[in-house]
């Protein structure tokens, strides 16, 4: 009995132990909140939208098997609407303009995202879509965001961009759950 007392001591101070390493590992981990009424740069507000968005399109993109990227819906009033791989070419290709350096002249990429077939192109052309529009965001500044470019502001742009963002993945959501696939963000 002695020896069991003593197991269920070092069992319990070995769970408290690792508890407290856990919970100073989170501690260390986890960024500061800001403090209300501080200001946060146009940057990190841009940047924590973007990322979220990009956490939910790119694996609803990935989720979509390839046999399936042309599946537009049959029932209903669909007629003439993208199929889904042509949802994901839009959004990289839309990506590509709302979040374009507006200091840099605009290239034509009609026939850049024409040319992509396989599921595994337009995956790749969205996730590189959005490394361009973090880099576009991450280019933000209290002085610039508001500064008006031939386009427009560059937080203009932004919204305007993740706006478009949410309108597809929305689709992109229909069209996954009309093929049995639950999004990955709806998996929780």
């Amino acid at each position: 009995m002695r020896i069991m007392t003593q197991m269920a001591v070092r069992l319990v101070g070995c769970c408290v132990l690792g508890a407290a390493a856990t919970l100073a590992l989170a501690q260390e981990a986890a960024p500061a909140k800001p403090a209300v009424g501080s200001k946060a740069s146009p940057a990190e507000v841009y940047g924590k939208l973007l990322s979220s968005l990009e956490k939910e399109i790119v694996p609803a993109a990935e989720a979509m098997p390839e046999d399936k990227y042309d599946f537009v819906p049959t029932t209903g009033e669909y007629k003439g609407v993208n199929n889904f791989g042509q949802q994901v070419k839009h959004v990289a290709q839309a990506n590509g303009y709302l979040f374009h350096d507006p200091d840099k002249p605009m290239p034509d990429t009609k026939a850049k995202f024409e040319a992509l077939k396989t599921k595994a192109e337009m995956v790749q052309a969205l996730k590189d879509s959005f490394a361009e529009a973090h880099a576009f965001v991450d280019a933000m500044t209290a002085e610039n965001a508001f500064v008006v470019t031939a386009h427009g502001t560059r937080a203009g742009m932004a919204t305007l961009g993740l706006a478009h963002m949410m309108d597809h993945y929305g689709q992109m959501v229909e069209y996954l759950r009309l093929n049995g696939i639950i999004p990955p963000a709806s998996r929780h």
